[in-house]
């Protein structure tokens, strides 16, 4: 019954590349104010490590929020070292960060600058490692020194 007109309406489609359509709607979406790119910027640079997150540290309004809150405690993450923008409070903030990161989900991270991910990417860098090293190599926690070998251990 509605295959005739699916035929038609399919056939009354233009034709056109997908990667066309694509950048089309990535044009359209990625659209952010030269004043909100510029205040994104400097709150991304504000401190060594900066989170934008649903809720606060204190108060996460999101599971994804808090586990990253929980993985940077986890590292010893001081607060003086990290800074958090509640993306809540502000709509613009909330959708202006997603396209400033061309990153569609919150939370996100920066290290000195540099976004790293969300929430799967930095449990990924927990669990690997990296984010350890990453924290360690731009100064937002003391490197971990490995402890000299005892006399004892090496005489057996």
């Amino acid at each position: 019954m509605f295959r005739p007109t699916l035929r038609s309406s399919v056939k009354l489609l233009p034709r056109t590349a997908p990667s066309t359509i694509l950048t089309s709607r990535l044009a359209a979406y990625r659209h952010i104010s030269t004043e909100a790119r510029s205040k994104i910027e400097s709150a991304v640079k504000a401190s060594p490590v900066v989170l934008f997150m649903k809720g606060t540290p204190a108060e996460p309004q999101c599971g994804f929020s808090r586990a990253v809150v929980q993985i940077l405690e986890l590292h010893g993450v001081s607060s003086d070292k990290m800074k958090t923008y509640n993306v809540l409070a502000d709509q613009e903030l909330r959708t202006g960060i997603k396209e400033y990161s061309e990153w569609p989900t919150i939370p996100q991270i920066y290290v000195n600058g540099e976004f790293v991910g969300g929430c799967d990417i930095l449990l990924g860098m927990h669990q690997s490692g990296e984010l350890e090293t990453l924290l360690e190599n731009n100064g937002v926690i003391p490197k971990v020194e490995d402890a000299p070998a005892s006399p004892m251990a090496a005489s057996s």
